[in-house]
């Protein structure tokens, strides 16, 4: 279950505080400087304020829990006349250190294991593995810390110009700073008591995430957590979250609120997806446009559920869509593509939202690229439950023809592709999206290696598109595998007049290895 809580100071009240304590080293790998900055009150004391937030996503993710428990008071308070100390690993010790630093609503920091604390002027300590001040001395100097209230036995300190107070009761609670009720905290595990507390000391909502979730995409209660906080502004704290290359545009995403069916934003391995292919309007070119948009709807849901038994995952109905669509004749433009309106393909999409189904839009350019295409469509890639498909086939030189030449296309267009979508994904915090690159020949996707798969708001897949006798269709498959981009998930076609024979559902997920994470029907 995901948690929620944001708590108010209350009254001073007796501890059960009794173990003699003091301050100990925190031999950390600093990232932060050492100068104070506390604000003083009229009478020369240090105040209790708290830091305002310069931006909108501050992630709190050192490789230890001491560390990120300065990180949190670094990003949350900008003077403290009172810091509360636990040693870390002490689990008895924090939480009872917990409960005091939101009561006094002050930092939480820890003491870990080690050489004793020393001074930000004492210089480096022979005891320590790193140089220069300690990190927590460092912080307690910046926040301008006059009392420290040690829980535990947190070890001793060297000339840090504080005391050390044992029991609670003798702490004066401090004047209360400026709760920070527009900061949401999201904490990933258990391991972070002290920066939680601080958090909620500052007065911020916490949000805890379920068990085992570090990935905001991953988790429909994170998403649908994030999505209700009031707040504006976000630190996550975690070290899992140090890993996170776009921040930002992940929580931004998961504030949006949209989920793919059954719950999430992340497309693989958790579920998979069975379309409809074809063009709106004509039957030509695909089973998607053999009926008019509610029927091609149900048609999707029903081939979909086809797959429930034997598909090991959830799966999903998607329609893709053919936006563009390669010609036998030059055109008014020269391009030997016809482009749909977005208009002629908003119903699809629309309808598709209605029913929980994901939307790909497919690009056959001929003579044109097919980021010039791509662009067309912006309005309908700006919607969460539209992705993009390439079809290289169609990808022509200036001097081909389609149906006389097969086509296809430098990594380094594709690259130009993805880096926009991803970039308009990321603008516009939106989901992740569906990269579908079509490939039935080695040659139609070049330098295939140099595929730029990394970019965490899209998940890309190549769909084989190859039909005719099954062992043929296999030897394509398999050769396809072969020296793909790392992490790409794939798609299987199912034909339902070239194919010799059609594959029910259940072969499809018997008989194609690996079994694929998308399967279309043309």
């Amino acid at each position: 279950m995901l948690s929620r809580t944001r708590r108010s100071r209350v009254p001073s009240r007796p501890s059960r505080l009794t173990v003699a304590a003091s301050l100990a080293t925190v031999a950390l790998l600093a990232a932060t400087g050492c100068t104070s900055t506390s604000t003083d009150d009229a009478d020369g004391r240090t105040a209790l304020v708290t830091h305002q937030q310069e931006a909108r996503v501050t992630v709190v993710g050192g490789a230890t829990a001491p560390e990120r428990a300065v990180e949190a008071s670094r990003a949350l308070f900008a003077s403290s006349p009172v810091a509360v100390v636990a040693a870390d690993g002490d689990a008895a010790g924090q939480a009872e250190a917990a409960d005091e630093a939101e009561r006094l609503g002050v930092p939480l920091l820890l003491a870990p294991a080690g050489a004793p604390t020393a001074s930000p002027s004492a210089g480096p300590s022979s005891d320590s593995p790193t140089t220069g001040p300690s990190v927590l001395a460092a912080e307690l100097d910046r926040l301008g810390v006059e009392t420290v209230l040690a829980v535990g036995d947190v070890g001793a300190i060297d000339g840090a110009g504080v005391e050390i107070a044992t029991r609670a009761s003798s702490v004066d609670v401090p004047d209360p700073a400026t709760p920070l009720d527009d900061v949401l905290a999201v904490v990933a595990g258990a391991e972070d008591v002290a920066a939680t507390a601080t958090a909620r000391a500052a007065g911020a909502e916490v949000q805890a995430l379920p068990e085992g979730v570090v990935d905001l995409q991953a988790s429909g209660e994170a998403i649908d957590a994030l999505h209700a906080s009031t707040t504006t502004d976000t630190v996550l704290i975690g070290s899992s979250f140090s890993t996170v290359r776009d921040a930002a545009w992940s929580v931004a995403a998961a504030r949006s609120g949209a989920q793919l069916p059954g719950g999430g934003q992340r497309f693989f391995p958790d579920r998979r997806f069975v379309a409809l292919y074809g063009a709106p309007g004509t039957g030509a070119l695909g089973v998607l446009g053999e009926q008019d948009v509610a029927a091609t709807v149900q048609r999707a849901a029903d081939v979909a559920a086809s797959y429930d038994a034997a598909s090991d995952r959830p799966v999903v109905p998607m329609l893709e869509v053919i936006a563009t669509a390669a010609a036998g004749a030059a055109g008014d433009d020269g391009d030997y593509s016809n482009e749909l309106s977005v208009e002629s393909i908003e119903p699809y999409v629309d309808a598709a939202a209605a029913a929980g189904q994901y939307v790909v839009i497919d690009l056959q350019p001929g003579r044109a690229d097919f980021l010039s295409q791509a662009k067309r469509y912006e309005s309908l890639l700006s919607r969460p439950n539209v992705g993009l498909a390439l079809d290289p086939e169609w990808r022509l030189e200036a001097d081909q023809v389609p149906l006389r030449q097969i086509g296809g296309v430098e990594a380094g267009e594709v690259n130009a592709v993805s880096t926009w979508l991803a970039d308009l994904v990321a603008s516009k915090g939106l989901p992740p999206k569906m990269l579908v690159l079509h490939q039935f020949r080695l040659d139609m996707l070049r330098d295939r290696a140099s595929i730029d798969t990394s970019r965490p708001e899209l998940a890309t897949l190549i769909h084989a598109d190859g039909q005719g006798s099954q062992p043929d269709k296999q030897a394509t498959w398999r050769a396809l595998h072969d020296g793909a981009p790392a992490g790409v998930a794939w798609g299987w076609k199912n034909f339902y007049d070239e194919d010799v024979p059609v594959l029910s559902p259940e072969q499809t997920m018997a008989d194609v290895s690996p079994t694929p994470d998308l399967v279309t029907y043309q």
